[in-house]
């Protein structure tokens, strides 16, 4: 190759009519002849993907999962406490509006694991595996319900134990009825993890944006749903102690107990006792001591005193389930057994009177403020 006037020809090919540059120019639609310069045509493509990008997420996000269309119920409910401040509806409606976007924190946070590897995506799964919990644990013990707060850190344990694990059972025992379900006993400690072949369905940034958005929301919601706990229990008559325990934890494990139970009619049921199993563990041994500590910065007395009811409760449901996984295998009859075993948890809830409530602070309603009086100590 020669040269012309002191240029190479590779640089008169690549300036030529018909020249690759040339004609991919114009084939993006980046030749400075129709869309001015170089630059604005790059800009407004970014634009165009940044759109297009956003409305991928979103509908990834917001509109793949059917548990969504509870969503509107977290506006709904803010809307009703500005307008009637009906506390009942209020706790009802922010607790069926927390459900999906707890199973969307879920989402999200596999998302970004599938980016960051098994160590930390294992750190995010245990610290956003029930962010739910410790968002509504934050409130209460900012509102200085601190038994609310034990007893649904407790009731989560006890639902994952008897109510998913019963659930699951009795689901896969139904669909393979001709055969008794096994599962491996050492691997059920594990959590069930995404196979190797599955891709991330958002992008890394995106996954963070997410989390930012609904952990702002249940934040939202959660404040909503404290503030409510004590009118909706006047309004249904219904103990402190059992929404606590019973109905606070369906909001941060409805998505956890589905899951369980499409993998136990999927015969996996090594996926579902990972998932039951390694939500207790995440409770006991992140969730329980994280509230301690926050209850210690904010100065509220939370502690691990458990009353003596809840404790044998606690101690007799690891009895009945370690009896029930300690063969290997399941069947309907053992799911029936711990979902009955949950009711009778339940009614005892229902109707037990918590002594740790005498002598400590009486919460009344009035026109949206809540005061706090002492209960009259008894006389000599």
């Amino acid at each position: 190759m020669g040269l012309v006037n002191g240029r190479s020809d590779n640089e008169f090919e690549d300036e030529g009519p018909v020249s690759p540059v040339t004609i991919a120019r114009k084939s993006l639609g980046l030749d400075r002849g129709q869309h001015g310069t170089l630059s604005d045509a790059e800009q407004e493509f970014s634009v165009k993907y940044l759109k297009s990008e956003l409305l991928r997420s979103m509908k990834v996000v917001l509109f793949t999962a059917k548990i969504n269309i509870l969503m509107p119920c977290g506006p709904v409910a803010v809307l009703i406490n500005y307008l009637t401040a009906n506390h009942a509806w209020v706790f009802f409606l922010s607790m069926l509006g927390i459900i999906p976007l707890a199973e969307r924190l879920g989402f999200a946070t596999e998302q970004l694991a599938f980016f960051t590897g098994p160590t930390v995506g294992g750190l995010l799964n245990a610290t956003f595996g029930n962010a739910t919990e410790l968002i509504i644990s934050i409130f209460a013990l900012k509102g200085g319900m601190i038994r609310v707060v034990q007893q649904s850190l407790l009731g989560s344990i006890l639902s994952n134990m008897l109510l998913v694990l019963g659930c699951a059972f009795f689901s896969g025992g139904i669909v393979f009825n001709k055969k008794e379900q096994v599962f491996n006993k050492g691997g059920s400690q594990h959590a069930g993890s995404l196979d190797d072949e599955e891709v991330a369905e958002i992008s890394q940034w995106e996954a963070i944006i997410w989390l930012a958005i609904l952990t702002a929301w249940i934040s939202v919601l959660s404040e909503y749903l404290v503030d409510a706990l004590q009118g909706a229990s006047v309004s249904w008559r219904i103990p402190v102690s059992f929404i606590s325990v019973i109905l606070l934890p369906i909001v941060g494990n409805a998505a956890e107990h589905a899951s369980a139970i499409i993998f136990a009619m999927k015969d996996k049921l090594d996926i579902s006792l990972g998932v039951a199993i390694g939500s207790c563990t995440q409770i006991s041994m992140f969730g329980i001591p994280f509230c301690v500590v926050i209850g210690w910065i904010m100065g509220q007395p939370m502690d691990l005193n458990f009353q003596l009811f809840e404790t044998a409760t606690l101690f007799i449901t690891v009895l009945v389930v370690a009896f029930m996984l300690q063969d290997g295998s399941s069947n309907y009859f053992k799911g029936l057994m711990l979902i009955l075993c949950y009711l009778i948890v339940a009614a005892s809830f229902y109707v037990h009177v918590d002594p740790a409530s005498v002598g400590e602070l009486l919460t009344t309603t009035i026109s949206g403020r809540i005061l706090k009086t002492n209960l009259p100590k008894a006389r000599s």
